[in-house]
């Protein structure tokens, strides 16, 4: 039984997620929080399996949450949730220790599959969000001439990729053949002009997608 916590100021939203867990026989939600402070004090007195985390909220907020949780508790898969008018920042999560990247207006379906994704030791980015990555990079000025030609599902993998998620574990996460990623690999490293995964992971520091670190 994967154990969830759900951390979101908005009571209707919380809700909505209730009644799409609620359905699942291997998913329980145990708690229910509407600031980060106050989800940071429920893990450290009963760590969860997973935390689904909203970004905007009162106080700390779900990226400073995050990073108390996983400093205290590194066995806690967390998934944030972005709104929809919001523009993700991937290398704060990435650096606070997220697994997962959703759209708060994701399917029942996708957010089913990114907690078993995640609960399996993967990352999962939904499109949208992956999206709005590349749209943020416009309007922070990063060369347009090669990004604009990535379709949202090659950003999608572009992300996992740079994650370090292997062929078969994107192919499991996003329903798709390991050919089919194979494919979608191969067609980013000619859209970026990169030869690898390390030159790929680079292209994304110098874009702001990820910090600018050595990548491993």
């Amino acid at each position: 039984m994967i154990r969830i916590i759900l951390v979101d100021d908005h009571d209707l939203f919380r809700a909505g997620v209730q009644h799409i867990l609620r359905g699942q026989d291997d998913l329980v939600v145990i708690g229910e929080y509407a600031t980060g402070e106050a989800a940071v004090d429920a893990v450290r007195k009963d760590p969860p399996d997973l935390v689904l985390m909203d970004i905007n909220m009162p106080g700390i907020g779900g990226i400073e949450a995050t990073r108390r949780i996983v400093q205290h508790a590194p066995q806690v898969r967390v998934i944030v949730v972005t709104v929809h008018s919001e523009e993700p920042f991937p290398n704060r999560l990435l650096d606070a220790g997220a697994r997962g990247y959703l759209s708060k207006g994701c399917s029942a379906d996708e957010m089913l599959a990114a907690i078993k994704s995640v609960m399996c030791g993967q990352y999962y980015v939904s499109g949208e969000v992956a999206q709005k990555l590349m749209l943020a990079n416009f309007r922070r000025g990063s060369e347009p001439t090669l990004l604009s030609t990535l379709t949202p599902r090659e950003m999608q993998v572009m992300m996992m990729i740079i994650a370090g998620q292997t062929n078969q574990q994107i192919s499991d996460a996003l329903f798709l053949s390991p050919k089919t990623v194979s494919t979608y690999r191969h067609r980013l490293f000619e859209k970026l002009d990169v030869s690898n995964d390390v030159e790929l992971t680079r292209f994304a520091m110098r874009h702001g997608l990820i910090d600018d670190a050595e990548p491993k």
